[in-house]
């Protein structure tokens, strides 16, 4: 609390701007030459800033996180801005003028909201992390909009809110948290709290067990740039949905209740589904589109004879289909000239940097190699991008 007061005065912030730009190896030289003239605590209180807010653009981007304060655990754990741009997005469209944002954190998706032209109560029990939302939304020109309030989230009245959005904590002193139950608050609170609102959206880890989903929630994976970030449940809008949204676009994939697909032979293209629509359990619909079946019953790969464009998986021809034989594929590789290999597994136990260790490729060409199961069968997979 204290290094953040320090930073809001006229001296802190002229510092922020004058350390904007140290690289970590320079913090040394530049704390020493600074503390000539300025309080030593303040000097590192503004040089650990800069250092969290060149970590913070690759998810706020450059001129956001140029002027935002984060914590450590803040940068770790908020949401990423194309995700919080299209959630708020989506909550525009669902009529929602203002919401209670539990668990806001250092208030991403409160600035989100915020800019989608929906007033939002912004609430977190811990006073740092809320102090830093306030001066987030202040230095973001958004202090009309977001209320910001340190106080239990279970204690806080939502009902004259048109809807509340939950991100609660996924994180211990060990670690990130797997069981929902041992979210803070629990994913149980969470539920009970969502259903008592007209609209409502609840951040969880995208591998939440599908039958943890209530019935009365739709449920959505969101990846961004090819990375599975989150799953959203949402109340109030379709029950018992499910979606696999793409970002940027966005682009979404709506479950259709099909069987799993069937198995059938190698084709001439081999299909990776994003992260997402396997999250989502939409592989089917997929292979639909594609016209083709899985390589085995437990392998999300799809493959098929023709070539089609599919914003919801990655396209690889493929040239050789081999048994698990490293021996084998190092002397394809050496016959084919490939210097530059891609590796990526699926149902393999191969770690890629151990293959490529032992393949030693070299040559001017590429290649892409899958480590995988066909048939139930350890099988490599050679090709390229299509």
């Amino acid at each position: 609390m204290n290094d953040l007061a320090l930073l809001l005065t006229p001296e802190g912030r002229a510092l922020l701007d004058e350390v904007r730009d140290t690289a970590p190896a320079d913090e040394l030289a530049v704390a020493t030459r600074l503390r000539r003239d300025h309080p030593a605590e303040l000097v590192s209180a503004a040089l650990g800033q800069a250092l969290l807010r060149q970590r913070a653009a690759a998810k706020f981007g450059t001129a956001d996180a140029g002027r935002m304060f984060f914590t450590p655990n803040g940068v770790e754990q908020s949401t990423r801005t194309g995700v919080a741009t299209y959630r708020a997005r989506r909550f525009k469209e669902l009529g929602v003028g203002s919401v209670a944002d539990l668990c806001c954190g250092i208030g991403g998706d409160a600035i989100a909201f915020a800019r989608a032209g929906i007033r939002v109560l912004a609430v977190d029990r811990d006073p740092l992390t809320a102090a830093v939302a306030r001066a987030n939304a202040e230095a973001l020109g958004l202090a009309e909009l977001i209320e910001v309030r340190e106080a239990d989230v279970t204690e806080v009245d939502t009902g004259g809110y048109d809807a509340v959005f939950v991100d609660p904590a996924r994180r211990g002193g060990r670690g990130r948290v797997f069981d929902p139950e041992a979210y803070s608050p629990p994913l149980s609170w969470a539920i009970e709290t969502a259903r008592t609102a007209p609209r409502a959206a609840l951040k969880v880890a995208p591998g939440i067990p599908h039958e943890v989903v209530p019935d009365d929630a739709e449920a959505e994976w969101i990846s961004d740039g090819g990375d599975v970030k989150e799953a959203v449940l949402w109340f109030g809008t379709a029950p018992g949905a499910v979606r696999a949204t793409l970002l940027p676009g966005p682009r979404t994939l709506h479950g259709t209740g099909l069987p799993d697909p069937g198995v059938r032979p190698v084709g001439h293209y081999l299909y990776e589904p994003d992260g997402a629509v396997i999250r989502a359990h939409l592989v089917a619909e997929v292979a639909e589109q594609l016209d083709g079946g899985l390589i085995d019953p437990t392998i999300a790969y799809v493959t098929a004879d023709e070539r089609r464009p599919t914003p919801y998986a990655s396209a690889y021809e493929i040239t050789d289909q081999l048994p698990f034989n490293v021996k084998k594929l190092k002397a394809l590789l050496r016959e084919r000239e490939v210097g530059t290999l891609t590796v990526k597994k699926r149902g393999s136990a191969v770690e890629p940097e151990e293959l490529r260790k032992k393949v030693k490729p070299q040559g001017p060409n590429a290649a892409t190699v899958f480590l995988t199961r066909v048939a139930g069968a350890p099988t490599m997979l050679v090709g390229r991008p299509a």
